[in-house]
């Protein structure tokens, strides 16, 4: 979807689950938006009865140890928002209200496929706006330990490869590469689950985490196995998965991405300094708009590989 108008959801749709952290029951709303909002999470109901509401913006993320997590000043507004995230942005959703009544997102499965599922039945339309895209203009990479992630140019759209590396006979080393197309996302990535090991489970628990996690919304592996008795989804779900939170997280860069971002034994942590790196250096991206109408003169410099136009007075993005 490099090409045409912003898009919205069509009505609302609604899920509801639990946290995989908290453990608490939460209802989360999708509301269409108008053009140029963006994506917006009001989480309704929080201390004081007060409603919040914050743009999903990487200058809003305030914590990324175990998920990703929106806040402000004050504190976090939600948490766990990688997996909506990751759906809109794979889906090509440009605008949308998110609606929470609880401290995090619903894990649902542990994958993405049940936001899927609501968004496709409600459907996708379009609004009345050219779509505004993030285009990666120069290598950017951050390194920690033995883990790095980078962003690349690239024309045609937005590619995300993924490498991980375990020392477990059920994991081992796996890569993905993949087009972040709607199409694609639905089939390779949606349903890959969120996965942990047994042997940490005590420490989570201890640390306040994963206190929804059961074998419902969580692949469990031990020293040789994985738990769930209905085996893995794909051979290299590991991988997917990570792909699905890259692409959750890296959403919040403000506008879809035009580049390829590569990440190799990455996490949340790692793909927000990525992320934040790429924001910070303004020689690195530019904003770049698509056309929806017959070829006409725009002050700005044309790109021939993608039919995109940089304005030449672009908004000013952090």
């Amino acid at each position: 979807m490099k090409a045409g108008k912003q898009t919205t959801l069509r009505e609302r749709a609604v899920v509801a689950g639990i946290g995989v952290h908290s453990g608490l029951p939460v209802t989360l709303v999708f509301h269409p938006a108008d053009a140029n909002t963006g994506v917006v999470f009001l989480r309704t109901g929080a201390d004081g009865g007060r409603d919040r509401e914050i743009a999903a913006h990487a200058r809003s993320v305030i914590a990324t140890e175990f998920a990703t997590v929106l806040g402000d000043a004050t504190g976090p507004i939600c948490s766990t928002i990688e997996h909506v995230m990751a759906t809109l942005c794979g889906l090509g959703v440009d605008n949308a209200l998110v609606e929470i009544d609880g401290p995090e997102a619903p894990i649902m499965d542990g994958s993405a496929a049940d936001f899927v599922t609501a968004i496709d039945q409600v459907g996708i339309v379009q609004v009345g706006a050219p779509r505004r895209f993030t285009k990666v203009l120069k290598p950017v990479r951050v390194a920690k330990g033995d883990a790095y992630g980078e962003f690349l140019p690239y024309a045609h759209g937005f590619r995300v490869e993924a490498e991980i590396a375990f020392d477990h006979p059920q994991i081992g080393r796996q890569k993905l590469a993949v087009e972040v197309e709607p199409d694609t996302f639905r089939r390779e990535i949606a349903r890959a689950r969120t996965f942990g090991f047994m042997k940490d489970v005590a420490k989570l628990w201890g640390a306040g985490y994963a206190l929804g996690a059961s074998l419902e919304n969580t692949l469990v592996v031990t020293d040789d196995r994985v738990l769930n008795p209905e085996g893995l989804r794909f051979a290299d779900e590991f991988v997917r998965h990570k792909a699905l939170d890259a692409i959750g997280d890296l959403a919040l860069a403000g506008a879809p991405l035009i580049g390829t971002y590569r990440s190799v034994r990455g996490g949340h942590n790692l793909n927000y300094a990525v992320l934040s790196a790429l924001m910070a250096d303004r020689s690195a991206w530019t904003v770049v708009e698509a056309e929806t109408a017959p070829r006409r003169i725009v002050r700005g410099h044309a790109d021939v590989a993608t039919g995109l136009v940089a304005p030449a007075y672009g908004p000013e993005m952090s």
